[in-house]
């Protein structure tokens, strides 16, 4: 099946590239004249992830646009943040090749008008047009991918080379761990500008499907090792679009993304800082700035930001629990002024994170310890149908007894909240959150509670009982 989610259009790469990508580039490009967001012969950016079957969606993505009499610029592979800041500053539409952290075997398209990512409203609008056209296949004959337009990738690092000039990372070793990671360069080079002494980690000859807001255990025992064989004072890397940060400490544990963001917020001075239900739930403002809470999915909190810019707030920056920093307004550092990119971007809540640390003289860990935040834990059950989370959800949603019954001996429940899945705390403050993805068959649970033993606890016991519970017919119990 071929949908929109959470960010962007999803589905199996065969799949897309039957049919239904072609057509949901030409609904976009219909939708965008239709509206006047395009004129006639305007310029759209393409850019894509090192996925397999990206060059082909890409190259069907190109002939799309131009049958529509649009004027394509393929930018080659660049993470979706330098695609969208760049199209921002021609005024220009966009599309983005990738799947982002999904399995290699999907892929997908991220669409964005001059002015930023397609709102919902847009993907209902771009849905219909392409059931309109559900036959319609790309043509058999396909032109080359041209040479890539280079511009976007050095305007991307030009703007973080200005607003991080001093060397906080002299005498600090830094590993980048580059997996399939369309940004690995681009952190080669920055981490070296800022004075580390670069340590080149994991490149992949494949795709390798990194979820930063799930890391799994293999993937975090090998930051561990690195941190330790290398002697490292932090590790960093992204998902395979560049939109979403994976930062490590010294230790080589995880700073979660959430984390990332409340050290971000902190950093750059906002006065307004959205993010969604799943973030920690011990962020909950101060520090000079107002919270704004949402549904999952970048178009939520782009839709927050506009809330916060209503309500007179001038230094908006939204985050979710991935790490990836949405920028709202014009932020002024004392080196430059940041100027908006109101989309997923991994770099900045790094190199936030890294000056944060060692420009104070702190370890990573230590900066990660004064933020005082409760544990948090996230996890996910993969091909885990979407029938399947219907049902469950439906059967929470329809008694309390329910949840309890599901919740039976993990603590009493204190109260709920379904703002996106159901968010369940206990009387002791910790939580349980289920919520179905909105990019793949998954079912996600997050964890929070004072201690990480009794987070890890919950978190075990929720995706066992998430599993236990759908298997169940009619999900009666006793």
């Amino acid at each position: 099946m071929v949908a929109f989610g959470t960010s962007g259009l999803r589905g199996l790469a065969v799949d897309l590239l039957a049919g239904p990508g072609y057509a949901h580039v030409c609904a976009f490009a219909r939708h965008m004249l239709a509206g006047g967001s395009l004129a006639p012969g305007a310029k759209v950016l393409v850019g894509r992830d090192l996925r397999a079957s990206s060059p082909e969606l890409a190259r069907q993505t190109i002939a799309a646009l131009a049958q529509s009499g649009l004027t394509p610029v393929y930018c080659g592979v660049i993470p979706t943040p330098a695609l969208a800041l760049q199209a921002l500053k021609l005024g220009a539409g966009a599309v983005m090749v990738t799947g982002s952290h999904i399995p290699a075997d999907r892929n997908g398209l991220k669409f964005y008008r001059p002015d930023g990512e397609i709102a919902k409203a847009d993907e209902r609008a771009i849905a219909a047009l392409a059931r309109e056209n559900a036959g319609s296949a790309a043509p058999s004959e396909l032109p080359r991918l041209p040479p890539p337009d280079d511009e976007a990738v050095a305007a991307y690092l030009a703007r973080y080379r200005t607003a991080f000039p001093q060397p906080v990372l002299q005498g600090k070793r830094v590993g980048v761990y580059r997996h399939s990671s369309v940004a690995a360069d681009i952190l080669v080079d920055l981490a070296g500008a800022l004075g580390s002494e670069v340590v080149r980690l994991g490149e992949s000859d494949g795709f390798v499907a990194v979820d930063t807001e799930a890391i799994d255990a293999r993937t975090a025992d090998r930051l561990k090792a690195w941190s330790r064989d290398h002697r490292l004072d932090a590790i960093i890397s992204t998902d395979g679009d560049g939109d979403r940060p994976l930062l490590a400490d010294e230790t080589g544990r995880i700073v979660r993304g959430d984390a990332l963001g409340l050290i971000s917020a902190r950093f750059l001075k906002a006065d307004a800082v959205v993010t969604p239900v799943t973030s920690n739930p011990g962020i909950v403002g101060g520090d000079g700035f107002r919270l704004f809470r949402t549904k999952v999915g970048s178009p939520f909190v782009l839709e927050g930001m506009a809330a916060a810019t209503a309500a007179g707030h001038r230094a908006i920056i939204g985050f979710e629990a991935n790490g990836g920093l949405l920028i709202g307004s014009p932020i002024a550092l004392p080196t430059a002024e940041l100027e908006p990119l109101p989309t997923r971007d991994s770099v900045l809540p790094i190199l936030c994170a890294l000056t944060s640390a060692f420009g104070a003289g702190l370890e990573l860990s230590a900066l990660v310890a004064g933020l005082e935040l409760p544990a948090c834990a996230s996890g996910r059950l993969e091909n885990f149908s979407r029938d399947d989370s219907e049902r469950l959800m439906t059967w929470l949603s329809e008694d309390e007894e329910n949840v309890r019954t599901f919740l039976g001996g993990l603590g009493d429940l204190s109260g709920m909240d379904d703002t996106d899945g159901l968010q369940m705390t206990l009387s002791d403050g910790g939580s349980l959150h289920l919520r179905p993805s909105g990019n793949a068959p998954e079912m996600r649970c997050y964890a929070s509670a004072q201690s990480e033993e009794r987070t890890s606890a919950l978190l075990a016991a929720g995706l066992e009982r998430i599993r236990r519970f759908a298997q169940v017919p009619g999900l009666k119990t006793g």
